[in-house]
């Protein structure tokens, strides 16, 4: 609306006022969210990380050269690593506004159409990547909560014999709340996060002041003198200093929760430099008192603060954890639906966010395995031994695949993409190369976790492509098939038949089998497959295709994104649009139950120990029924024998 002179009415300049205020508003609310959220493991570095540069078996001796080193390269890891390669680059690279590993894994599958062999090996890299995140998962719980609770040896080193008890306590009960669902868990994550991050800053802040001059280590000249002066021990720190940027990937994985601004604005406007703030007030309090090693960080605080800091720290690394048990329930869910991952029992938490899922084999698993940390490990510097290595190396993975990303999918020239790639990577394999110095030290576990973890993952996609290899020679083609049952065609009884079947090329064997044996067909017959696409989310408009085969047989595909719900009798509600109308109580589903026979290797397939892993699999996998959600008095399961 305008004004005869072309001003704006004051009707639509108040309107666009509101509309820019609430936008605000909306921004800042997402911004809050992702602080509690996003940035929970990143933000729990600072109880840990600055002290184990100057612990451990390559302690550092606490002096000033050293103390402005340490602090040079974490502000500068922090600035290249999170701010540089995550917050700019890495989060450009979104699959339909989605982020991680798994959304980089389709970017690249869709670049490289042209080149199977590459893809491939790309692929193989990716999925190790992804493997390596369920090590990291079981270290971040332990080493926070544990990192946290230790405070208590701060406030009187009477409560030390109580620290290992009152850590498997807290992780028990987070554990245990798991099934209640991670919105209600997570209902004041923001908030709470929010505090400990303006608490970072503000302990941080005073220290500084009381000794400003440590600021000089924002020069970078500073970390050079430090490798310069110290050699090969200042290699070996690499791998303590690394522990400030651990997190750094959810920035990028959680990004379809929040969206790319406001991650980017909390980022950059608060949580950076809180860390940093942090991070210099801990290097000032040493350089004034270098006996305040052993806890730097509750040393800033004040006496009479340290109780409730203690109390604030444990709920802030109880938050980091929440962030990662969700990341692992939200991975393995992708991973089932991509097919690198067996069928598992999903329970949905909530009727309003499909996103929010508990898996209790991936809960509980976790949970057996963090506590064996805790107990293993003693303490928050034993487990820095562990912690690093698969960071590291999926930071190095992601650096790989963003290189074709930027070469295939964005077409940028060699001279670009090239030397970018090529530092981000070279600052990943000198973080790697330091921690896996820490190998014999326990950073062991986490990689025997994720080679374990590729192990499955790469069998399980194997094994499904060889029983397709195995099923294709003796299935019958369709539409041969169709024309024979209109030459000889058996009785029709009334209803419908779903056939789910993984091709749409032959003739289900369930199929057969009903025919063989009940000499019957329905009136109307569907053959469906689920295909999942590489892509987060499938609207419903391009849910179902259908095609009419003749003989009232016809052929069905339903879509889904690796991050969209299965839902069966909702797909077939939206088949009514394309005219074809389904009555649940009229309607039997036909399955095909699987039995299969390791054998002994014909020059073909996998290994017999891994074809036995993969029958194990296939044995106790979630049925195809509740997994598509399809009514228990409806279906029907006829078995087939198969020689792997």
């Amino acid at each position: 609306m305008e004004d005869n002179n072309g001003t704006r009415g004051p009707a639509l300049a108040l309107h666009e006022h509101r509309g820019d205020r609430q936008g605000r508003r909306g921004l800042i609310g997402l911004s809050v969210g992702a602080i509690g959220v996003v940035f929970g493991d990143i933000g729990t570095s600072p109880l840990y990380a600055f002290k184990e540069s100057f612990g451990g078996a390559h302690a550092l001796p606490v002096h000033h050269d050293n103390v402005v080193g340490v602090l040079s390269l974490m502000a500068w890891a922090l600035f290249a690593i999170v701010t540089l390669k995550y917050v700019v680059l890495m989060m450009r690279a979104d699959n339909r506004g989605e982020g991680g590993i798994m959304a980089l894994m389709a970017l690249v599958r869709r670049s490289l159409d042209g080149d199977p062999k590459l893809r491939t090996a790309l692929l193989a890299l990716g999925m190790f990547g992804a493997a390596l995140f369920y090590g990291d998962g079981m270290i971040t719980p332990a080493i926070s909560v544990l990192s946290a609770v230790e405070g208590l040896e701060v406030v009187t080193p009477v409560l030390e014999p109580y620290v290992i008890p009152i850590t498997l306590i807290i992780i028990t009960a987070l554990f245990l709340v798991q099934h209640s669902g991670t919105g209600k868990v997570g209902a004041f994550f923001g908030p709470i996060t929010v505090v400990w991050f303006s608490v970072l800053g503000l302990m941080g802040l005073y220290s500084i002041l009381q000794y400003p001059s440590v600021l000089e280590a924002l020069n970078p000249w500073w970390g050079v003198r430090f490798f310069v002066g110290n050699g090969a021990l200042g290699f070996f720190v690499l791998g303590a200093v690394v522990l400030a940027v651990t997190g750094a990937e959810a920035l990028y994985a959680d990004m379809g929760h929040f969206g790319k601004r406001p991650i980017r604005l909390a980022w950059l406007w608060f949580v950076f430099p809180a860390l940093l703030l942090n991070y210099f007030g801990q290097g000032a309090l040493l350089l004034r008192q270098p006996d305040a090693i052993r806890h730097p960080f509750f040393h800033l605080a004040p006496e009479w603060a340290l109780l409730p800091l203690v109390l604030l720290a444990t709920m802030a690394t109880v938050i980091a954890s929440q962030a990662v048990i969700t990341g692992a329930y939200s991975v393995t869910r992708q991973a089932i639906q991509l097919g690198y991952c067996p069928r598992l029992m999903i329970e949905h938490t909530s009727e309003r966010e499909i996103g929010q899922v508990y898996l209790p084999w991936i809960n509980w698993g976790l949970y057996f395995a963090v506590v064996g940390l805790v107990l293993g490990f003693g303490s928050s510097s034993n487990l820095a031994g562990a912690y690093g290595i698969a960071v590291t190396a999926t930071m190095a993975i992601d650096s790989i695949l963003i290189f074709f990303v930027m070469r295939k999918l964005w077409n940028w020239p060699l001279f670009v993409a090239v030397p970018i790639s090529a530092l981000f990577l070279a600052v990943d394999l000198a973080f790697l190369s330091a921690n896996l110095l820490k190998v014999l030290d326990g950073g062991w576990f986490p990689v025997i976790v994720g080679i374990a973890v590729f192990v499955v993952m790469s069998t399980w996609k194997r094994g499904r492509e060889i029983l397709f290899e195995r099923l294709r020679p003796g299935a019958i083609a369709l539409q041969p098939f169709i024309t024979s049952l209109t030459l000889s065609p058996p009785a029709r009884v009334p209803g419908t038949a779903i056939f789910l079947t993984g091709s749409q090329e032959g003739v289900p064997h369930a199929l057969l089998h009903n025919l063989n044996h009940n000499k019957v067909l329905h009136e109307r017959v569907v053959l469906l497959t689920v295909r999942a696409e590489d892509i987060p989310h499938v609207p419903d408009s391009q849910r179902i295709e259908i095609q009419d085969l003749g003989d009232d047989f016809y052929g069905m595909l339903v879509h889904y994104g690796f991050k969209d719900e299965p839902d069966l009798p909702a797909a077939l509600e939206l088949a009514r649009e394309k005219g074809m109308e389904f009555s649940m109580l009229e309607t039997s589903f036909f399955l095909s139950r699987q039995t299969l026979v390791p054998i002994e290797s014909r020059g073909m397939g996998m290994a017999l120990w891994r074809e036995k892993i993969f029958a194990a699999m296939s044995r106790n996998a979630a049925s195809a029924t509740a997994f598509f959600k399809i009514p228990t008095n409806r279906v029907v399961e006829l078995g087939t024998r198969i020689e792997l």
